[in-house]
């Protein structure tokens, strides 16, 4: 089949469309042709050689897809039927023309989306669902802040949020995405990262109280700042690393706060974990997509053969929401 490899670490360029063996489904696996391919950070931080796949996972990018399901290993109790669309939260193996993946993490499409469009759902939809609700407990009626309000990440987070009865803010990198956040995305206030300091706004939006639950994807650079910006018995819960790994905290004022900082990755999961935020997905996301509650939204779509393309695009920044390869 083809397939996207990666040569040697580096930028776009270094992204390569190659014939590979195609996969073989294990047991309690199911086969996927791939019509389209989700783009994460991920991807590009193991394209740069900083994120190796987990034990066992394919080296070939992509950590999720939709499709139609080609067929089966032994042992799928999950009543799935050759053809029927789905989408599937992955560990690794998406850029390409099939996937073998456990049927546990896979979904069947939400009512209104279509295929292609779909592959912009799983990763994004597990990693909010189990971060703000599974892991942070995010109530109604709570403040969250969501770093990054534009990207793939955060166009869930703040829908979900907003949802589930929250009181958003969200960070942008521009006066055209901060725009966006609140009269598109529904967020309640917005902070242009790059011209105002987040800290204070969300204690002048909070009359001082702090963020219950901040979500953020950037790590070391924003520790203390974040740290400031909770409440009470706040939650930090940390799910990227794209300001460094290491940073220098007071423990007084976590002390003070009585608050939490938790640290997750969705990726090296085990598959039992997958299945349970995938169902919790299934039961909590999904019926919000087909209601029209919370909005898919794709930016651009390159076929596989542009992946470079896609990937230097991505690095820009300018996207909203997600980019898609399609096949």
């Amino acid at each position: 089949m083809k397939a996207i490899v990666v040569p040697q670490a580096g930028g776009p360029e270094v992204l390569t469309v190659a014939d590979v063996p195609a996969p073989v489904p294990g047991p309690g696996e199911v086969l996927i042709d791939v019509v389209a391919a989700g783009i994460n950070r991920a991807d590009v931080q193991q394209r740069r050689g900083f994120y190796p796949p987990p034990a066992g996972a394919s080296n070939i990018l992509g950590l999720e897809v939709s499709g139609r399901i080609a067929g089966f290993g032994s042992n799928v109790t999950r009543p799935f039927a050759i053809g029927e669309k789905v989408v599937a939260l992955l560990s690794g193996g998406g850029y390409a023309q099939q996937v073998a993946v456990p049927a546990g993490q896979v979904l069947r499409l939400p009512d209104g989306v279509d295929v292609v469009s779909a592959a912009a759902l799983p990763e994004v939809a597990a990693t909010v669902y189990s971060n703000l609700f599974m892991t942070a407990q995010l109530q109604p009626g709570e403040t969250v802040l969501v770093h990054g309000g534009t990207g793939g990440i955060g166009v869930m987070a703040v829908q979900l949020a907003k949802a589930a009865g929250a009181k958003v803010i969200a960070t942008a990198g521009s006066d055209e995405k901060v725009a966006m956040l609140t009269s598109y995305l529904g967020a309640d206030g917005a902070v242009n990262y790059r011209t105002q300091d987040f800290v204070k706004a969300v204690a002048d939006f909070t009359d001082g109280q702090g963020a219950n639950v901040i979500l953020d994807v950037v790590g070391a650079k924003y520790l203390a700042q974040n740290v400031s910006a909770l409440a009470l018995y706040g939650r930090l819960v940390v799910i990227g690393l794209q300001g460094g790994a290491t940073a220098e905290l007071n423990l007084g004022t976590l002390l003070a706060k009585r608050a939490a900082i938790i640290g997750t990755t969705l990726r090296a999961r085990p598959v039992h974990e997958k299945e349970a935020i995938m169902d919790g997905v299934r039961e909590n996301v999904w019926p919000l997509i087909a209601a029209g509650a919370v909005k898919n939204i794709v930016d651009k779509t390159f076929p596989l053969a542009q992946a470079a393309a896609a990937h230097e695009y991505f690095d820009s920044g300018a996207h909203v929401g997600k980019v898609l390869l399609t096949l």
